[in-house]
């Protein structure tokens, strides 16, 4: 096993920075992930990390080895790649074996490697069919195989389930998953999809425009997102932000009607002005919330009710806004809260509910840095709830 390490790695394509003072390191055996929008920097961090790309400042390190200036041959890496690319005209014994026969291996060694590789992907009986003759989840395993012969130190993917379709895609990552904890090589696997990054593992590295906005184990950074962007990128649907003022200890948001004491238990110094994130499955409707749970009831209003079967997605919006001009009005993103609740619930557009945020599950960022403030605010006591505050509401 073999750790990998990136210090101060930058790489400039003359006016355009790709990637921006990356620090990574990564532990023997372990899975990380790289991902962010596109065009955010990651294939091109995963490159310098093959070799592909000389990085044009910072230092990078294998198993303790400068190989900032090494070529890709000597890295003792192994690439799977999102175009399979195997060779048509070879069979897949062929096309798996021949890195090997370049490097001028054994043939005992060659067969030994091939048959441990083709044991371990359960495509021992294809080994004489050719390329075209595999399903596309076949040809992804061959150019696994390809990249498992090799025996190397670190492997490196670049999105390679991101042209199977959805089941497959499922399918192959749980044969990823088996496949690293067989292996234990350390893995650095570039993705778009969050729900690749966040099961598979154990570290994920969130890139946005070639800087690094954080890297920890996937449950970290859904729960305690270093910032807006991550707050934004990690989940589905998406956290949502409401801009607002502090008064006396209680955040305003004069948009949704939205007030919610901030000052309990906040160790931070808060600014005058914030932002609120809040996740779907942390809205409810108050019926269904006690009181001391969540914040102080808002009256909203259905926009768009979308059945997901386990769960109704629903916006919603401030009971003045006009709904069909409101998100021209102003950004879409803090004029409307999404909420999931009970698939049965009977809700409608147009429909006024009165919702409450889990409390504990609040995020406070600055707007002015996107930096995250405050994960988590504590339940109210009694004597912080008002009077009224107490009132269920039915929709």
């Amino acid at each position: 096993m073999t750790n990998l390490k990136l210090s101060d790695v930058t790489k400039r394509y003359s006016d355009v920075v790709a990637v921006d003072d990356m620090n990574l390191d990564v532990e023997e055996g372990e899975f990380i992930s790289l991902i962010g929008p596109s065009g955010c920097g990651k294939s091109t961090t995963l490159e310098t990390i093959s070799g592909l790309t000389k990085p044009t400042d910072g230092r990078i390190e294998i198993a303790g080895e400068d190989v900032t200036d090494a070529p890709p041959k000597d890295r003792n890496i192994a690439m799977v790649f999102q175009n399979i690319a195997l060779f048509p005209h070879m069979t897949v014994r062929e096309n798996m074996t021949f890195g090997l026969r370049l490097k001028h291996y054994e043939e005992a060694e060659i067969e030994d490697r091939l048959q441990q590789a083709a044991d371990i992907l359960q495509i021992d009986g294809m080994l004489d069919r050719m390329p075209d003759e595999l399903s596309g989840g076949q040809r992804q395993r061959v150019a696994i195989g390809r990249a498992i012969v090799m025996d190397p130190e670190v492997f490196l993917m670049d999105e390679p389930l991101a042209n199977l379709d959805a089941k497959l895609r499922v399918h192959m990552r749980t044969e990823l998953q088996r496949l690293q904890q067989t292996l234990d090589v350390t893995t650095v696997y570039v993705t778009h999809d969050q729900a690749e990054a966040m099961t598979m593992s154990d570290r994920i590295a969130i890139i946005n425009q070639g800087e690094l906005q954080q890297f920890a184990p996937p449950l970290e950074c859904y729960n305690e997102p270093a910032n807006r962007f991550v707050a934004g990128f990690i989940g589905s649907p998406s956290m949502r932000f409401v801009d607002g003022e502090v008064d006396e200890g209680t955040f305003h948001a004069a948009e949704l009607d939205l007030h919610v004491d901030v000052s309990q238990g906040s160790a931070t110094q808060l600014p005058t002005r914030l932002t609120l994130g809040i996740r779907p499955e942390d809205v409810h409707l108050a019926a269904n919330r006690p009181a001391d749970a969540g914040t102080t009831p808002a009256t909203l209003t259905v926009d768009v009710v979308q059945p997901m079967g386990d769960e109704l997605v629903v916006y919603l919006h401030g009971t003045d806004r006009d709904v069909l001009g409101g998100d021209e009005a102003s950004n879409g993103e803090t004029s409307q809260l999404l909420m999931t609740t009970d698939p049965n619930a009977n809700l409608e557009p147009g429909q006024t509910v009165d919702v409450v945020l889990d409390r504990e599950q609040i995020h406070l960022f600055d707007p002015s840095t996107g930096e995250a403030l405050v994960h988590g605010l504590p339940e109210q006591t009694d004597a912080a709830v008002a009077p009224g505050d107490r009132g269920e509401s039915t929709p």
